[in-house]
């Protein structure tokens, strides 16, 4: 099968336009698309899923029907653990690929399974890659400053550069770091195939007032080679379209992660410090097996017992020909369900809260709402009737 996807170039200048009538255009059955960026085929023309795909590259069906949020994920109200695989980010996972595995007729449970934990596990190694980057910039200016001592007719600065830049502390810290080497070597990962990128990166950062502040201070410690990399990072890292289209090229599921890592990599840098050395601790893929099982139970709950799901829902929404929900809806709810009735350790409210902010961001404008008031009276009910016993 043949998915054809909009580049990232193409969805910054486009995707409002044809988010906005993609919105008023409905599906066989009567749903209504949901919110998605760079990973949906274009919509401006009004021809639901028969529309006109731009030609990107071919994939699979299950990666090719995953969604992309528009929002950032500043948007959704998060708290950060100490894991570079949280909850809230199992749980984005999950109602990406559920919603995948329905559209693509549902017929391979394990595999859906394995893609879920696989999207997981590219999020991880986007993590290891954005550290790495920081390593490659400080590289390649000290090759620019060899380089430049090395020049036919050097000037004095070529003979006598200033360098603090490429002797930061903490990028040595970081360059020797046991963890990120393994990466490397297990991964294959390297900012090699790249050179023009960060050629241009590089001098970008040495034309910031950011980097001339640091290069001309007076004073120098661990502490402010750390800040200088945690400026730059945000300045420079956050929100950077030619990254965005490298990121792109090398993984389909990295410009989806990317805003959401992005905060784990601050946090990292935070977190080092220098009696540490090369064996400072990174953020580890999951907290611990619980966190594993929590992703395998809600994804197979979830699809196991659909009916039951959609039949509470069905009960719960009278005015409402669930045949005519939005799609997105349906399997927001279904999966909130799952883990109301699974997880008796997690509060209801904070699973109805993570799933009406999740609604927000993937469906219709007015999901939320209905997300929430479907859910609460599902809630209510399932107490009355002593089949759900928690707060």
């Amino acid at each position: 099968m043949l998915i054809f996807l909009l580049s990232a170039k193409d969805m910054q200048t486009k995707n409002l336009k044809y988010l906005k009538k993609a919105r008023s255009v409905p599906e066989k059955g009567g749903d209504v698309l949901p919110k998605t960026c760079g990973r949906f085929p274009k919509l401006a023309e009004g021809q639901g899923r028969n529309c006109r795909f731009i030609k990107k590259e071919k994939i699979s069906p299950a990666v090719g029907l995953r969604i992309r949020n528009l929002c950032t994920f500043a948007d959704l109200k998060i708290t950060f653990s100490l894991n570079m695989i949280n909850r809230v980010l199992i749980r984005l996972k999950i109602v990406q690929i559920i919603y995948a595995y329905y559209q693509n007729g549902g017929k391979n449970l394990d595999t859906a399974e394995k893609e879920l934990f696989f999207s997981l596990s590219k999020a991880y190694d986007l993590y290891n890659y954005l550290l790495l980057l920081m390593v490659e910039v400080t590289r390649y200016a000290a090759k620019r400053i060899d380089a430049a001592k090395h020049k036919v007719i050097p000037t004095k600065e070529d003979l006598c550069p200033n360098m603090k830049f490429v002797e930061n502390r903490f990028i040595a810290q970081l360059e020797a770091n046991k963890q990120l080497n393994e990466f490397v070597s297990s991964q294959k990962k390297t900012w090699d195939n790249e050179p023009d990128f960060i050629k241009s990166f590089c001098e970008q950062i040495m034309q910031s007032d950011i980097y001339k502040e640091y290069m001309a201070a007076e004073t120098s410690s661990y502490a402010e080679d750390r800040e200088l990399w945690r400026k730059l990072y945000k300045k420079f890292v956050f929100n950077n379209a030619a990254l965005d289209d490298v990121l792109e090229d090398q993984s389909l599921y990295w410009n989806d992660d990317k805003e959401i890592v992005d905060t784990f990599v601050l946090k990292t840098i935070k977190r080092f410090a220098p009696e540490n050395g090369e064996n400072q601790e990174l953020l580890p893929e999951f907290k611990d097996e619980e966190d594993q099982d929590f992703a395998r139970r809600l994804f197979r709950r979830t699809i196991l017992n659909a009916d039951y799901y959609r039949h509470l829902i069905s009960e719960n929404s009278k005015n409402w020909d669930l045949s005519r929900v939005a799609v997105m809806d349906v399997v927001v709810m279904q999966i909130a369900l799952a883990e109301i009735l699974s997880f008796p350790n997690i509060p209801i409210n904070v699973s109805l809260n993570e799933y009406v902010e999740i609604a927000k961001l993937y469906s219709t404008p007015k999901s939320g709402g209905f997300i929430n008031g479907t859910l609460d009276g599902i809630v209510k009910r399932l107490k009355k009737e002593n089949k759900l016993i928690k707060n």
